[in-house]
């Protein structure tokens, strides 16, 4: 695949040997077909504990969450409204706006660099990343994020062919949406900041500079708001990790971070994205659209390979970047072909065992299945052996959500202060038992822990047990109270 470069933005790149009209023919075929199995792999797929978790927000809307703000929840309640409490609905969010986010970003590569062909590399290296293959298939905060930092390479496109400053409210706007679905968003906005100040035709504009950076922060106002009326605790308690500092550590979560983005990425495709980035620096101080890529780029290299000096970097952190990286290792001109053919194939075999399950791989290799499988099993396993007025207490949040998640209709009783944020009520549960994963010791004192009554409650996969609980009775002072879902 070769990009072919013109300013008219000429739509003439070839594909897997197929050129010019035919080439664009089947790049829309392949992103139809990949939306439609990742809608099918959304439907199929179990729901995690974690997006059972973003369920119970959408359930109560509010401006902040001690997490993560409230973008994912506001999805997932659009999605539930249009096709149910169920799998399809919490996701369906996630790959239509992959397919959208991919249109988006063949017309900002045409804008930025200079022919619709770039746009269509940059989109086939996006798409073929385990992070958008699959990611787009879950309901996560990364897939609003990636999808409103892509509106913004758009709106610096346009500014970019037509010089408007009027542009600088759209990009102002699509990074404040970007900050309300992940706080990470702040790293490529400083970097946009950092090219308008070191780009002398961008300094002439600051009028419209400052409209855009005025928008931007009216975008994020009511998250800010939340967290004014709520002691600042999401900002601390995610800011709070940058002052960690363990550089005796450092080669080892670095080694994690580059190994986690080789998988997340695909191996061929993280290769491209590192050398556009190389491509895009050693152009940076001659050419405008190299530098705002490269400061897209870098600005979320350097706080998060400053982090693994203190603590992991999680393999989800850096997709921050990966819409500007795919426009850098588009504007490379290398050839792509292959990179894209295994970013696909492996994504393709992932959502095919998603979905269908074709190789019956063992609990500790079926990460799919180690997720998604047998939560309503359990759900109901667990009620059959809970005694007759006995309340059910869950520590962990995600598998309080996760029970709650399927079986609304009986309360689920938490002691941890994330719902508190969530303002749910506090009630005294009367008797109760603690459900809780066999490896894992109670963190309730020890005074109010009864007799163990039952063991393996299990997640079954094929029959086999896959992850293991049981129960202990609790006897709680009367003044305890707990949080009550849902």
């Amino acid at each position: 695949m070769r990009l072919l470069q013109h300013s008219s933005g000429a739509d003439t790149f070839s594909f897997w040997r197929v050129e010019g009209s035919a080439a664009t023919r089947l790049f829309w075929a392949l992103l139809a077909v990949l939306t439609l199995l990742r809608l099918v792999l959304a439907a199929r797929l179990g729901v995690t504990p974690d997006e059972a978790y973003y369920w119970t927000w959408s359930q109560h809307l509010q401006p902040g969450y001690l997490d993560h703000p409230p973008m994912i929840a506001a999805w997932i309640r659009i999605g539930t409204y249009l096709c149910g409490q169920n799998a399809l609905g919490i996701r369906l969010l996630g790959p239509v706006s992959a397919f959208l986010g991919s249109a988006v970003l063949v017309r900002a590569g045409r804008d930025l660099l200079g022919s619709r062909a770039a746009g269509y590399r940059a989109a086939l290296l996006l798409n073929a990343t385990l992070m958008l293959g699959l990611g787009a298939a879950t309901a996560t905060p990364d897939t609003p994020l990636v999808f409103f930092l892509t509106l913004a390479l758009w709106a610096l496109g346009r500014l970019h062919v037509t010089g408007r400053g009027l542009w600088w409210g759209a990009i102002g706007l699509f990074f404040g949406l970007a900050f309300d679905s992940k706080y990470t968003a702040v790293l490529p906005a400083f970097g946009c900041g950092l090219w308008a100040l070191f780009t002398p035709g961008i300094r002439r504009q600051w009028g419209s500079v400052l409209a855009g950076v005025v928008v931007g922060l009216a975008a994020i106002l009511p998250v800010v708001f939340w967290n004014a009326t709520h002691h600042w605790a999401s900002f601390l308690k995610q800011g709070g990790r940058t002052g960690d500092w363990h550089p005796l550590r450092a080669l080892n979560f670095l080694g994690e971070l580059a190994g986690g983005q080789i998988g997340l990425a695909t191996p061929l495709v993280f290769l491209l994205f590192c050398l556009g980035v190389i491509w895009c620096v050693r152009r940076a101080r001659m050419e405008s659209v190299p530098r705002l890529l490269a400061c897209l780029c870098l600005v979320p290299v350097i706080v998060f390979v400053q982090h693994a000096f203190g603590g992991r970097v999680q393999a989800n952190w850096p997709v921050v970047l990966y819409p500007a990286a795919a426009l850098a290792a588009a504007a490379t001109a290398r050839s792509i072909g292959v990179a894209c053919a295994l970013g696909l194939t492996l994504t393709a075999l992932v959502t095919l065992q998603g979905i269908f399950s074709p190789l019956r791989l063992s609990a500790h290799h079926d990460v799919i299945a180690r997720q998604a499988a047998d939560w309503s099993g359990l759900t109901a396993r667990v009620r059959d052996a809970l005694p007759p007025g006995r309340a059910l207490v869950v520590g962990d949040y995600a598998l309080a959500a996760i029970m709650t998640y399927h079986d609304p209709a009986h309360p689920v009783f938490s002691y941890d202060r994330r719902w508190a944020y969530l303002d749910r009520s506090q009630q005294s549960p009367g008797p109760t038992m603690l459900l809780l994963r066999e490896s894992e010791k109670p963190d309730l004192p020890s005074s109010w822990l009864g007799g163990e009554v039952t063991r393996h409650l299990c997640r079954m996969l094929r029959g086999e047990p896959m992850i293991c609980y049981r129960l202990i009775t609790l006897s709680l002072p009367a003044h305890v109270t707990l949080y009550r879902l849902p």
